[in-house]
């Protein structure tokens, strides 16, 4: 399993400190981490951004808004990165991995179903199944697959996550969807040891998820 280094972890720790401070809704100072190079003058605050009021991008099942290099610039060369996931009652992150990053995941309020598997030392596949309430952190390392989703059906979910990269979570985010996309169908019956007929339902697209819920 992935080490996280000391100042990764520091890094982390300040984002979960920002955290305390978000409510359902959310609301959160960024963090002052000197830049690599100084962000070029755009008349606002440069360590600054509006997570919580800044646009979401939204899906059947809840919403997501992140801060990292592509509109944040002073987060560029720093390999940092946070979102704020929203999910709805019934609502689900779709299960998936990040090639090159690890994620903490604070939970704001509500609670979340977790799954995460991974491989470990003695060689097999692990998978471990738990519930995260507020105030709890979740690590989920490198490469591992996993996802969360609301536990609730009449409350709300949300959840900080931070990334030690600064790019935008569509080019570090591989899902089962687009995944399971990727394959013939043959390979996938023979791989799960069924017939192909019993893909034939599962729909073609080769796109990312992200969000959705339960039917």
């Amino acid at each position: 399993m992935p080490e996280i280094s000391r100042r990764g972890a520091l890094g982390a720790g300040a984002g979960i400190a920002a955290a305390t401070a978000l409510g359902a809704t959310g609301t959160a100072r960024a963090s002052t981490a000197a830049p690599v190079n100084p962000p070029a003058k755009t008349g606002k605050p440069d360590y600054l951004f509006p997570l919580a009021a800044s646009a979401p991008a939204t899906f059947d099942g809840g919403s997501l808004r992140g801060a990292h290099e592509q509109n944040f610039p002073v987060l560029a060369g720093q390999q940092g990165s946070v979102y704020l996931v929203h999910l709805d009652p019934g609502g689900l992150r779709e299960p998936h991995w990040h090639p090159s990053a690890w994620e903490l995941n604070y939970i704001i309020s509500g609670k979340a179903d977790w799954s995460i598997l991974g491989t470990h030392a003695d060689g097999s596949y692990h998978n471990e199944a738990f519930t995260a309430s507020a105030g709890e952190l979740v690590f989920a390392p490198q490469g591992f697959f996993h996802y969360f989703a609301n536990s609730s059906t009449t409350e709300g979910l949300d959840v900080l996550v931070m990334f030690n990269t600064s790019t935008g979570e569509p080019n570090d985010d591989i899902g089962i969807v687009g995944t399971l996309n990727s394959l013939p169908r043959e390979i996938l019956a023979a791989s799960f040891g069924v017939p192909v007929s019993a893909f034939a339902a599962v729909p073609k697209d080769l796109k990312p998820v992200v969000i959705t819920r339960r039917r």
